[in-house]
């Protein structure tokens, strides 16, 4: 005989005497089962009829195959996702309504969303560090594509862009309104939003005060002339705190007009003598001219994007140069009967066609993503005529995808509509390409020195050379 000490539930020992017979018998049923769930599976013995197999037994299996590969394939595309969007004058709610569906579709992905007017800024230091989100939306203040691909910050995307399709099977990079940015031939980014920089006005205001729409620079001299006599008004505004908006709104459609895609590409890539060519220097006296009037909002340069713009719809001013964005973004703050009309800005010589620059927005993949496969998944899932019509309700804009009726969609706003079919109407309207967005390093000082041109404190002259020195000393930094 001996003893085992076991406890009851209650914690309590309780003593209980076995016969080594028993301990024998235990032992063999032990080492029975342990032999029994060690031994390997053998298969089952079929009959002769059933050798090799039946066909209903090979489709089950294929199709027991066929669904562990695609259960394969979807467990890549699971884990945390990272994604970064700046919200301006689109707003959220487009974004909010694509990453649920996405989440829908890939269950086992979960969403961070890094998004806000000010995000570029938040997350600069994780751009620095070298810990990326994975997905990142380009737009917005302290953001720009062009450095980011400089920096060595964004995903080669030249190959994987190339087996994308739209839901009806046509490939992405054939479906573009406007062609993506290149470097070199390389492409680092996809053109999710089509916006152009215009001149925007009052439509209702006009009609009411009996002035001419501008459809080139001198008419553009004139009406402006005519409103600041009769209204006591400086016509024109835009923001100073911003100069972009002025470079990319006004200059870079005069550029075009003046000298082509040729120009435009020198001006942006800051190419030897770009910036004191004749062209340039004549666009750049045209601004002086408006300044000389008195037609430049003599405050601007202390005015942010959203002030500018606010003074405008309250009729302080008549026109304004801003994307397809504004009437979104003021929609809280817009008089009930202000209309909104839109222009190419009217920068070109008369008898000539408007100039129009689109200026694209696009989604990218970090170099660095710790998920780049789910990144793919949602950059593939964004691009679809579905969304892109979604994307002009949701915010008055166009997502860069032809072949998108938007006149047939009755919640599309009615100014989108008609500056669609003006854009898209080359008697009225030459559209002019850049190669890409301009550099922050050659921007800012540009940017800087318009301001003192707009202001007064400098002639056009001294602007082109201030504007060839900052191209030089950005040459001599690549």
């Amino acid at each position: 005989m001996f003893q085992i000490i076991i406890h009851d539930l209650g914690g309590k020992e309780v003593s209980k005497y076995f016969s080594w017979k028993w301990v024998t018998v235990f032992a063999a049923i032990l080492f029975l089962i342990f032999t029994v769930g060690c031994a390997p599976e053998e298969a089952p013995i079929e009959d002769n009829e059933s050798e090799g197999g039946s066909e209903e037994s090979d489709d089950e299996t294929s199709q027991e195959s066929e669904s562990d590969d695609a259960n394969s394939e979807e467990g890549e595309i699971s884990g945390e996702l990272e994604i970064q969007y700046f919200v301006g004058g689109y707003g959220d709610s487009w974004w909010k309504e694509v990453i649920s569906d996405f989440e829908e579709e890939y269950p086992n992905v979960e969403i961070v969303e890094h998004a806000g007017p000010n995000i570029n800024e938040e997350m600069r230091s994780r751009w620095v560090q070298g810990d990326p989100p994975d997905v990142v939306y380009i737009d917005g203040a302290g953001s720009s594509e062009t450095q980011m691909v400089e920096d060595g910050q964004l995903m080669n995307l030249t190959e994987w862009a190339q087996e994308i399709e739209l839901e009806d099977g046509s490939p992405l990079l054939d479906s573009f309104i406007a062609e993506p940015a290149s470097y070199d031939g390389e492409l680092y980014s996809l053109p999710l939003v089509f916006d152009t920089w215009g001149t925007w006005y009052d439509m209702a205001w006009f009609e009411e005060g009996g002035y001419e729409v501008p459809k080139d620079f001198d008419s553009f001299m004139s009406t402006m002339g005519d409103i600041k006599e009769s209204e006591d008004i400086e016509p024109f505004v835009t923001t100073g705190q911003y100069p972009y908006y002025f470079l990319r709104g006004m200059l870079y459609p005069a550029f075009g007009a003046a000298g082509g895609n040729e120009l435009l590409e020198d001006v942006i890539t800051g190419a030897e003598g770009a910036w004191t060519s004749d062209e340039v220097l004549a666009v750049m006296q045209n601004v002086q001219k408006m300044q000389e009037e008195g037609y430049i909002d003599s405050g601007f340069g202390a005015l942010n994007h959203t002030q500018s713009q606010m003074n405008f719809l309250l009729h302080d001013n008549a026109f304004i140069p801003v994307g397809f964005w504004l009437p979104n973004e003021m929609s809280g703050d817009t008089p009930e009967d202000f209309q909104y009309g839109f222009i190419p800005s009217p920068m070109n010589e008369a008898g000539e066609p408007m100039a129009i620059v689109p200026d694209l927005r696009p989604l990218a993949i970090a170099e660095e993503a710790e998920n780049p496969e789910a990144a793919k998944a949602f950059v593939d899932f964004v691009f679809t005529k579905e969304y892109a019509s979604l994307f002009s309700e949701h915010t008055g804009a166009i997502m860069n995808v032809e072949g998108v009726d938007l006149s047939a969609n009755e919640n599309v706003p009615q100014y989108l509509i008609e500056a669609n079919e003006m854009i898209n109407d080359p008697e009225q309207v030459q559209i002019y390409h850049k190669p890409h967005p301009m550099s922050a390093d050659l921007e800012t000082p540009i940017s800087d020195a318009l301001v003192s041109l707009m202001l007064g404190n400098m002639t056009a002259e001294e602007f082109v050379e201030e504007a060839e020195n900052a191209a030089a000393e950005y040459r001599s930094e690549q």
